[in-house]
C-alpha cells in the first residue's frame, strides 16, 4: 500500500497542483475542501471535528494548503481570518498528533515579511533570516499558524511560496524577474520535500531568477540597465512586445536554503513564460 497523504484545500489553485504532484510521486492522496474537486475525497469544512477525523484517520502526512488568501483582505473580517487561518489550523494539528500523522508541510507564504519588504536605497534580499514583519491580517494569521506547526510536536516544514497566482502577461513578466514562481515549481517542491523525511523548518519557495544579492544596490537604482545587460534575450523579448522594463526592483526572494536542504530547483522562469 502507497503512503497516505492528507492535502487541504485540495480543490484551490495550490492545493490541486499539490495533489497532483504528490499523487505522481507515488502517495495515495485524500483531499478535503468545501468544494468539490478532483482531489477532494471530503467535502467538508476543517472546523467541523467529524470532518477532520474522517479526512486524517489512517493517513501519514499532512499537507495543509487551506487557507483565507491576500485578496480575502478587506472582503473578510478578522474574526473569520483567524478562525480559518489559526484556529482550523490548530485544530488539524491536534487531530493529526491524535490520528498519528508522523510529520506535515504547511503552506505558508512570502507575505509574512510584510514590512520588511519595503527597500530603502537597496532591493531587499529575502532569505529565511530576514525577520518577517507582518502588515495586514493575512500576515498576522499565516505567521501565527507557521508558529502553531513549529510547537506542535511533529516533524515539519514549512514552504514560504512566492506569488503563484494568474496575472496578465505583463505583470508576470516582471514579477517572475524576482518575485513570482511557477505553480508546478511549488507542487514540485512539495513533493520533493516529502521525499526527505529528516528535513525540517522554514523554507522560501520561489523562482529561478538571475540576480545576486550584490545586485540590490543596481536593482532599486537602475533595474532596466541591470536586466539589459544580464538579460539581453529578455530585455529584447519586452521591448519586442512593447513592454517596459522595471525602472526598479524592490524585492528579490532566495531559495537558495531549500536547494541546499531537499534538492528544490525550479524551472518555471521568465524564458519559459516568453
Amino acid at each position: 500500500m502507497p503512503p497516505r497523504c492528507v492535502v487541504t484545500g485540495s480543490s484551490g489553485l495550490v492545493g490541486a497542483a499539490v495533489a497532483a504532484a504528490v499523487h505522481t510521486a507515488g502517495w495515495a492522496v485524500r483531499g478535503i475542501d468545501r468544494v468539490p474537486g478532483r482531489w477532494t475525497g471530503v467535502v467538508g469544512d476543517l472546523r467541523d471535528p467529524a470532518a477532520r477525523r474522517a479526512v486524517l484517520d489512517g493517513c501519514d502526512v499532512l499537507v495543509h494548503a487551506a487557507a483565507l488568501h491576500a485578496p480575502h483582505v478587506g472582503r473578510v473580517g478578522e474574526a473569520e481570518f483567524r478562525a480559518v487561518n489559526v484556529d482550523a489550523m490548530e485544530a488539524v494539528l491536534h487531530d493529526a498528533a491524535r490520528a498519528g500523522v508522523r510529520r506535515v508541510v504547511y503552506i505558508s507564504s512570502t507575505s509574512v515579511y510584510g514590512h520588511a519588504l519595503v527597500p530603502t536605497d537597496r532591493a531587499v534580499w529575502v532569505d529565511e533570516q530576514l525577520p518577517p514583519r507582518p502588515r495586514d491580517v493575512y500576515d498576522r494569521t499565516k505567521l501565527a499558524a507557521e508558529r502553531l506547526v513549529a510547537a506542535a510536536g511533529i516533524p515539519a516544514v514549512t514552504l514560504r511560496i512566492a506569488r503563484c497566482f494568474p496575472e496578465p502577461a505583463p505583470v508576470l513578466a516582471v514579477h517572475l524577474l524576482h518575485r513570482a514562481v511557477g505553480l508546478a515549481d511549488v507542487a514540485a517542491a512539495t513533493a520533493q520535500v516529502l521525499r526527505h523525511d529528516a528535513v525540517t523548518g522554514v523554507f522560501n519557495i520561489a523562482g529561478r531568477y538571475a540576480f545576486t544579492r550584490a545586485d540590490c544596490p543596481a536593482l532599486y537604482r537602475d533595474a532596466a540597465t541591470l536586466i539589459t545587460e544580464r538579460l539581453p534575450e529578455v530585455a529584447a523579448a519586452f521591448r519586442d512586445r512593447g513592454w517596459p522594463l522595471p525602472a526598479s526592483l524592490d524585492r528579490v526572494y532566495d531559495s537558495t536554503a531549500a536547494g541546499a536542504a531537499f534538492g528544490y530547483r525550479p524551472v518555471h522562469g521568465i524564458d519559459r513564460l516568453l
